[in-house]
């Protein structure tokens, strides 16, 4: 998860929502995502989505069902739709995200037992952490909203 935070703060270095992804194969990081939607213009441009890209084409198969995805932020449904096509073996976020996510708090795409693969679940990890650097992110956002006249 210390990664995927790594990724996170890279993202908000660019004025991105920072979220960040890893996917590990073996206890090794085989692909790295962060958020670029802002930058790319690509509403699909989600960390998870990247690092699922990624990790992929590095193993040469969408059946990804050896890798753990490690998120700093809940899936949303598309991410988790994603993970489950992609057959992810288990899905790792830290902060919860009440507004959009799809493993636990809107939905349980991730272990829904009427789709075609379940992954393991974890939600949680260094949970404090991960949704500090998006509250900061938007607070910081905020501030500066205001400077300009913004409301």
């Amino acid at each position: 998860m210390r990664e995927a935070l790594r990724e996170a703060g890279r993202a908000a270095e660019l004025g991105e929502v920072p979220v960040g992804a890893v996917a590990v194969r073996r206890n090794q990081v085989i692909a790295r995502g962060r958020n670029l939607r802002e930058r790319t213009q690509d509403p699909t441009a989600h960390a998870e989505l990247i690092a699922l890209r990624r990790a992929a084409a590095r193993l040469g198969t969408f059946r990804l069902d050896e890798v753990t995805i490690y998120v700093t932020l809940e899936p949303c449904p598309m991410c988790a739709g994603s993970m489950v096509n992609g057959r992810v073996g288990r899905v790792v976020w830290g902060a919860d995200d009440p507004k959009a996510g799809a493993m636990r708090s809107l939905f349980t795409l991730g272990d829904d037992p009427r789709l075609n693969h379940r992954c393991a679940l974890q939600g949680g990890v260094l949970a404090d952490e991960c949704g500090a650097i998006l509250s900061d992110f938007f607070a910081s956002l905020r501030r500066h909203s205001r400077v300009r006249g913004g409301r």
